[in-house]
């Protein structure tokens, strides 16, 4: 098959694809491989036809192999490929990157220095990366990068209450969930209008990852997410937002060590630690046990309190958008959200939420409420393409 571009979102527990005709810019196939570290299997989809296909059992748990399987799989049975371009969504771009980049060993060096920054993201992102690379050596590559919308921030929104030393170190706010700010932001003239779109606006990126961005004329003036992405809101086994001093008596009183924290706090906390029952947002709104109402009430309190502390940064709000997997699929999240806002003046329209329509308040209310979709494989195909020239 001759001139395409891959896109590939690297992950810790899955590998989304994508490979898009690089003239016309028409998506040839799409999928993922799901369950890494469980069962894996790679869904691929090429137009009207859906196959599952399974990695030998070996491969199961290593990232590096699988990764390798599917870029063999979709050259023997899609190709074999010309490949003139890859496109790769990157977590952590420090203080290095605030657009996308060309991939160089000088660049690939640099993103190896920021793992330590995002170690449950960072290292599978560059997997991708040199898999690529050692199959296709002469095609050109690039990185976007998550922190990357979040540059614009003013310098006091970065900062930690820390040593100066330590900020200029690099330990800072940098925020996450850039490249689907990033569409979201592009999408906001044509949804809200020219005028509201310059305006006071909070995107909700709620899925298994979460977080809030409040925006002013499609720039980002501040966000939940922090350091690393285990800031800000709960999700769905990551703790978010949480007093320094649990994890003090942790280390004292339980003996726990920086690797026990970093798999409490990353992959036994949020929906899953609360409920004891699911991180999926779908099996605790369909479970009638209590431990599910309280994780999903915690979820919607923890996005309510953060609402309120970005309006006050942004002086007020003019919509509120909800996106991602949570935030697009599940009106019955967005409605017990938006009953928590009615001092900003949003009324909800419960049957366009229902709907799943664009617009989700009503036109009395005072903020616009709207679900917009977001892609970020879009943004990263539009970067390449630019790039490409």
């Amino acid at each position: 098959m001759a001139g395409v571009v891959l896109i590939l979102n690297t992950g810790s527990s899955s590998v989304k694809f994508a490979l898009h005709d690089a003239t016309g810019h028409d998506r040839i196939a799409h999928g993922a491989i799901e369950g890494v570290g469980r069962t894996p299997d790679l869904t691929l989809k090429t137009g009207n036809d859906r196959q599952t296909l399974h990695p030998d059992p070996g491969r199961g748990s290593d990232m590096g192999a699988l990764i390798d399987w599917l870029l063999a799989t979709l050259d023997a049975r899609l190709g074999p490929l010309d490949l003139v371009g890859a496109g790769h969504r990157v977590v952590h771009g420090g203080q290095d990157f605030d657009a996308p980049a060309r991939i160089t060993d000088a660049v690939l060096t640099r993103l190896d220095a920021l793992c330590p920054l995002a170690p449950g993201h960072q290292p599978y992102n560059i997997m991708g990366i040199r898999a690529v690379a050692a199959r296709w050596p002469d095609c050109p590559q690039i990185a976007c990068f998550d922190t990357a919308f979040h540059r614009s921030r003013p310098r006091h929104a970065q900062l930690f209450a820390l040593p100066r030393a330590l900020s200029d170190e690099g330990i800072l706010r940098y925020g996450f969930h850039g490249l689907s700010y990033q569409h979201i932001a592009a999408r906001l003239p044509e949804v809200l209008g020219p005028t509201m779109a310059k305006g006071r606006v909070i995107v909700a990126h709620l899925g298994s990852g979460a977080s809030l961005c409040a925006m002013r004329r499609g720039q980002s003036l501040d966000t939940t997410m922090g350091f690393t992405a285990l800031d800000g809101l709960m999700m769905g086994t990551r703790c978010g937002q949480i007093d320094p001093g649990v994890l003090l008596h942790l280390m004292r009183e339980k003996g726990m060590d920086a690797d026990a924290l970093e798999h409490l706090l990353g992959r036994e906390s949020g929906l899953l630690g609360v409920s004891g029952i699911s991180s999926d947002m779908r099996d605790l709104l369909g479970s009638d046990a209590p431990e599910a109402a309280e994780a999903v009430a915690l979820f919607v309190h923890m996005i309510q309190r953060q609402i309120g502390a970005l309006t006050a940064t942004l002086g007020g709000l003019d919509a509120l958008v909800f996106t991602a997997g949570i935030g697009e699929r599940s009106a019955e999240v967005r409605s017990k959200v938006m009953a928590g806002l009615g001092w900003l003046g949003l009324a909800p329209d419960e049957d366009a939420n229902a709907a799943n329509e664009t617009r989700i308040s009503t036109s009395e209310s005072r903020v616009t409420a709207a679900m917009i979709p977001t892609d970020e494989e879009g943004v990263i195909l539009r970067a390449l393409l630019e790039m490409r020239g």
